[in-house]
Formats: C-alpha cells, sequence, structure tokens
C-alpha cells in the first residue's frame, strides 16, 4: 500500500477515503480491468462475419484472456480469493443480459435451436467463467485453455440448428 500510495502521489488516508479500504480498491481495479475484458470481446464479436462466429468468438476470446497473467492474478484468482465468487458480480450479470439477448436473436433467426435463451446464456457464461478459472488455476495454462477452447466450441455448437439457420 505504501509504494501504491507513493506511486500515486496519495496519502494513505485519502487513498481509503476514496476507495474505503483495501477491498474497495480491488473491487475498482477488477470493475476496470472488466470493462476492458468486455471491450475486447465485443471487438472479437464485432470481427465476425457472422452473428453465431461472433457469439461463439466472443466467449472464446474471454477463454484466452484467461491466459494473461494480470487477469488471472487479478480477476482470476486474487479477486474471487478476495471478493468472493464472481459469478453474481455486476458484470457477469450485464454478460448474461448481454447473451440472452443474442441467444434469444439467433433463435429468431433459425441460427439456434428453440430454447430457453436465459437458461442457455446462464450456463454458457457458467461454462466461459469456470473455463478461464481453471486455466488461470492450471500448471500448465494454455494445455488447460486448447481443452478448455474445444470443449466450449462443442458445448456452443450444440446450440446451432444442423442446417445452421
Amino acid at each position: 500500500m505504501d509504494e501504491l500510495t507513493a506511486e500515486a502521489g496519495l496519502t494513505r488516508g485519502a487513498l481509503y477515503h476514496n476507495f474505503g479500504h483495501k477491498k474497495g480498491l480491488l473491487q475498482a481495479v477488477v470493475d476496470q480491468m472488466d470493462a476492458e475484458i468486455v471491450g475486447r470481446m465485443r471487438a472479437a464479436g464485432e470481427a465476425a462475419q457472422s452473428r453465431w462466429q461472433g457469439f461463439l468468438d466472443e466467449g472464446l476470446a474471454y477463454i484466452e484472456m484467461a491466459l494473461e497473467p494480470e487477469i488471472q492474478r487479478i480477476m482470476l484468482l486474487d479477486g474471487p480469493a478476495v471478493l468472493g465468487d464472481p459469478s453474481p458480480w455486476p458484470n457477469q450479470n450485464a454478460c448474461l443480459v448481454t447473451s440472452t439477448r443474442t441467444i434469444q436473436s439467433l433463435i429468431e433467426e433459425g441460427t439456434a435451436k428453440p430454447v430457453d435463451a436465459e437458461a442457455a446464456a446462464r450456463l454458457i457464461n457458467g461454462a466461459a467463467l469456470n473455463a478461464a478459472l481453471w486455466i488461470a488455476a492450471s500448471e500448465n495454462p494454455l494445455a488447460t485453455h486448447d481443452r478448455a477452447a474445444d470443449a466450449f466450441r462443442q458445448l456452443v455448437s450444440g446450440l446451432r440448428r444442423a442446417d445452421g439457420g
């Protein structure tokens, strides 16, 4: 904390005034990193040639980011250890809403099978989160990533209609 406050040009009192406590500071860092992660996921989705591929690419981008040491440490290891289970975090809920809407759109356009969109979104988002946590805790993150990404592709492809819409 002393290094952080000195580098930022703040006193420890000013730090606690703005963030309340160490947990508050970590939450602020998590929130900022999460916004960056969401931006990168959206960019991956927008670069795809179809809404279906964009949906898949966003999930795969999230899983791939679990290979990055800073994301591993802050978002997947330290964050949950200090702030608790990440599944109810506001960022996860926002992703759930977006995923539900996307799946509903894919159903309406005939690309995805008729399914409860919220249930599917919860399962897919949970799979991506758990894949990322698995990668971050793995002794061989790259090999774990490859296994997780392949399984994620297979899992998500189960939603797609056989004729692809």
